[in-house]
């Protein structure tokens, strides 16, 4: 609802206040202007960028105008995993526990919350770094580094379409000047011609100056930075499981290492100690007895 009310009132407010000066707004339906300008800026876009980031863009375009951000319930999800996770590191054997993590599609407890399991990432994530603490070898300082990499890894391949749209944004206001060039070129043509016609060929020329500005400023450049809020929110997700399982490597109770996830939560998103309390009493109870109807 916020991007679609956003671009309303800057569409509104331009369109509106030009009129409101006395514009005609058919003036501004010149076609060849938007077809010299958009062609452009899609052709450039394809050149610069992967197939793999183009189809990404399409993705991250969605996830922005949809505002596909974790929700309180998400959170409440992986906290509640971690939890029955930890609770089964720590009360059984590497036999008994590996299965969650080498086989995640057949674990009871990723079975119980399928909106978290959809988020592939994540749960490579989860049981990359649980097999290693299955292992036990690794130090905690060590795991801390490599999932500090881990995740400035995925930023920077989640950033791509970012950047993407942003050079698109930055590159229009010249596309702009180059159709309104090309337009007043072919106003030159057209000196002999009565003023009227000259000058309607001259503000044809104007709108593609127009154009590339606008759709930089108003359209593209903030679909750019939308999607970069929409991701960053999503690489929140990581740190809680990143936060919570150093803390249960250094000795810290499932309960108590799940708190230290909560606290990475947005405040204005967090669920309170009692909620998370609840929900992962609730969801181990839940789980142990899947588990013990499954075996």
């Amino acid at each position: 609802m916020n991007f679609a009310i956003g671009l309303l009132i800057a569409v509104g407010c331009i369109l509106g206040g030009y009129a409101a000066l006395g514009g005609h707004l058919e003036v501004l339906m010149q076609p060849y202007e938007f077809v010299i300008i958009a062609g452009s800026s899609l052709g450039i876009f394809i050149v610069a960028n992967t197939m793999t980031t183009i189809k990404d863009c399409g993705k991250a375009f969605l996830e922005a105008v949809l505002d596909k951000v974790p929700k309180p319930r998400d959170y409440l999800d992986v906290l509640s995993v971690l939890h029955a996770l930890m609770r089964e590191l720590r009360a059984k054997s590497r036999s008994e526990v590996e299965g969650h993590f080498d086989n995640p599609s057949e674990s009871e407890i990723f079975k119980t919350f399928p909106k978290l399991f959809a988020n592939k990432d994540l749960v490579t994530f989860i049981c990359d770094y649980g097999r290693l603490i299955i292992i036990g070898n690794a130090r905690t300082h060590e795991i801390e580094a490599l999932m500090d990499e881990e995740i400035e890894t995925l930023a920077h391949d989640r950033y791509k379409p970012v950047h993407a749209f942003q050079a698109v944004a930055d590159g229009l206001p010249a596309l702009g000047i180059v159709a309104a060039v090309l337009g007043i070129i072919h106003a030159m043509g057209a000196l002999d011609q009565s003023p009227e016609a000259l000058g309607g060929l001259i503000g044809a020329a104007l709108v593609g100056t127009f154009a590339g500005i606008f759709l930089s400023y108003a359209i593209v450049a903030p679909i750019g930075q939308k999607i970069k809020a929409v991701r960053q929110k999503q690489l929140r997700l990581f740190t809680l499981v990143k936060q919570s399982l150093l803390a249960f490597m250094n000795g810290a109770m499932p309960q108590v290492a799940v708190e230290f996830g909560r606290k990475t939560i947005p405040s204005k998103e967090r669920p309170t100690i009692d909620t998370v309390e609840s929900e992962t009493t609730s969801s181990a109870a839940g789980g142990d007895a899947v588990i013990k109807e499954a075996a």
